[in-house]
């Protein structure tokens, strides 16, 4: 009887663990179900169907607040610039009027009138004169020739970043990204309000309005500053259902920007050449004919091609592509 005692006390001991275990790892994994999820890993449904996370809104709105922020800040520096400006010029002609009613001497007056001109418009188109912008210059050599720089509305190319990868300035830094957006600002502004000794006619939209550009309409953007003079800005911009550009130049003469032309630039006849040098890689050359034929030839056939082929392995491949895409 004893024997047997202890024999039922052993199997409810172990009997009461094993109910102890499961009911431990029961509640282990309701706990696991439960716990919330952390912030890197929630996620908001996106478009289609996707999830991003809430790091990528955030970025989306921090975008767009940066832009607004600095079209904002340009608006100001423009404001404070045009007043800085104006003060100047009302100090410069109360001075000269000072000067003309204080009985100088014709000697001394000539020279300060030599040195610092009485029409500071005058003098700005002077800069505009004595630089590149309208006529060339000749130069003693390939080095003295000054540079130009592409930019769009993101990115702005540099040659000294040299022949990379990516020759892009990314990101753009901040008083470079200022006077860029400064300077599509003003070109918008030239095309939308045109002068009369303008050369672009008044054209209206499809729908009989008048057609407003906007900074979605530029394409790309040259510059180049001639230290002695000033900076140079040459702007493209198109509507996607026109085909024409509008070119607007401006320049910078260490001043305010003036225009130099506004123009409109006709497409409807211009050939595009294209010249692709090319060894071997006759499979790729293929594809290429093959996207060619169906985006050039079929849409638009303003367009001569030119092959420049380095050795003769595979150039007779390479006619024979040639000549049945000129067949079909």
């Amino acid at each position: 009887m004893p024997r047997r005692g202890l024999i039922l006390q052993t199997r409810t001991h172990w009997l009461l663990l094993g109910l102890a275990l499961l009911c431990s790892l029961v509640l282990f994994m309701y706990l696991l179900e439960c716990a919330p999820q952390t912030d890197g890993n929630a996620s908001l449904p996106g478009v289609l169907g996707e999830n991003y996370g809430k790091e990528y809104y955030q970025a989306l709105l921090q975008e767009q607040e940066e832009h607004y922020q600095t079209r904002a800040t340009s608006l100001k520096r423009q404001i404070s610039q045009l007043k800085q400006e104006l003060q100047e010029m009302s100090e410069r002609m109360r001075s000269l009027q000072e000067r003309k009613n204080g009985g100088l001497n014709g000697i001394g007056y000539q020279g300060n009138k030599e040195q610092a001109p009485t029409d500071l418009l005058e003098f700005l188109h002077s800069q505009i004169d004595k630089a590149e912008v309208s006529i060339g210059a000749k130069l003693p050599s390939e080095y003295g020739v000054i540079p130009f720089e592409s930019f769009t509305l993101m990115k702005v190319f540099q040659l000294e970043m040299g022949l990379t990868r990516h020759p892009e300035e990314k990101p753009v830094r901040k008083d470079k990204r200022d006077e860029l957006v400064e300077v599509i600002e003003a070109g918008l502004e030239v095309i939308n309000n045109p002068d009369e000794d303008d050369t672009q006619e008044d054209e209206d939209s499809p729908l009989g309005e008048k057609l407003i550009f906007n900074e979605n309409d530029f394409i790309e953007g040259y510059c180049r500053t001639e230290r002695d003079k000033g900076t140079q800005y040459e702007l493209f911009f198109k509507k996607t259902d026109l085909m024409e550009y509008r070119h607007v130049t401006l320049f910078r003469p260490f001043g305010p920007l003036m225009k130099v032309k506004n123009e409109v630039i006709d497409i409807t006849s211009s050939i595009i050449n294209i010249i692709v040098p090319l060894a071997e890689r006759t499979e790729a050359f293929a594809q290429f004919m093959q996207n060619f034929r169906n985006v050039c030839i079929h849409q638009d056939r303003r367009i001569h091609l030119t092959v420049v082929y380095f050795g003769k392995e595979g150039l007779s491949k390479v006619k024979s592509i040639l000549e049945s895409v000129t067949r079909s």
